[in-house]
């Protein structure tokens, strides 16, 4: 994969930063955290790489998000052991035995439909597909979000990643504060929108745990608690993948999902915004049937 390309640095980003966090078995102030020793390789990576290749490979093959080609090919490379929520599980094994996301996703949680995170942790790449055209980037994020998380609160997540993955792709010199106001002028009214705005209050504060308290830390696993500290620790370091994963190790209770959204924002970035390779060569390569 060409890695010229911003979503495919995005891409290969997400997984390093899913990996990481995948490996952190001690975050806070431990301190391997603090001393930032980074865990021994390999390192896996989880649902979240797993699926943000299907949305990459949908887009390679189609130019745009086809939904029910999305939801096959997340029915197909599912795998048990990757780590997926048991609510998921049981929707992508109906998928694969041939029921549609049409009537899948919106019936779940009583008919609520699901406001989980797993929308957002999967969608930089989009965002850095689309780049400078934002009408696309909400539409084509909102479409891959419907396929699983049918809830409003899970679309908003992932609209807000995928904008903010294609401003960084696309404003290299924006500074935190426009960068976050940018991202909430597109993201529909919602606590997850509610969030950025606090996020963007916060971005003077240099304590990750403050942010942590008034924003979430993934601990519900939903996108209004995860989404919002994500976009913090993006703003604060669009120039910096590591600081941003060490950051994070430091408050993040769904660390991985925290470092795959983090990581796929700063690495659609340009220039020196790029993943060490050490980092790299770490991380567990990404299948082969992502092309």
């Amino acid at each position: 994969m060409d890695t010229r390309f911003p979503a495919t640095r995005s891409l290969f980003g997400l997984a390093v930063g899913d990996a990481f966090g995948a490996q952190i078995l001690l975050p806070g102030d431990h301190p391997t955290v603090l001393e930032r020793r980074l865990p021994a390789a390999p390192w896996e990576w989880t649902d979240d790489t797993e699926m943000a290749c299907c949305i990459y490979q949908t887009l390679t093959r189609y130019g745009q998000i086809d939904q029910d080609a999305l939801a096959m090919s997340f029915a197909t490379h599912f795998t048990a052991e990757r780590g997926y929520g048991s609510a998921a599980e049981r929707m992508l094994l109906r998928y694969r035995k041939g029921d549609s996301w049409r009537e899948v996703a919106p019936s779940m949680f009583g008919g609520k439909g699901s406001w989980g995170n797993g929308a957002a942790m999967r969608v930089a790449p989009l965002g850095a597909w689309y780049g400078p055209n934002l009408d696309a980037v909400v539409t084509e994020a909102a479409k891959s979000a419907l396929v699983t998380h049918n809830h409003p609160e899970g679309v908003a997540g992932a609209i807000a990643v995928a904008v903010a993955a294609a401003i960084a792709s696309t404003a290299p010199n924006i500074s935190s504060g426009e960068f976050l106001q940018a991202v909430v002028t597109r993201v529909p009214d919602s606590q997850v929108r509610s969030g950025i705005h606090t996020a963007y209050e916060l971005l003077s504060t240099d304590d990750p745990r403050i942010a942590g308290e008034r924003l979430g830390i993934g601990h519900g696993v939903s996108a209004q608690d995860t989404v919002p500290l994500a976009l913090w620790l993006a703003a604060r370091n669009l120039n910096s993948f590591e600081d941003a994963m060490w950051t994070a190790a430091r408050v993040a209770a769904d660390l991985d999902t925290v470092c795959a959204i983090t990581g796929g924002i700063i690495a659609a970035g340009p220039g020196s915004v790029t993943v060490q390779p050490a980092w790299l060569r770490a991380c567990e390569p990404l299948p082969e049937w992502v092309g």
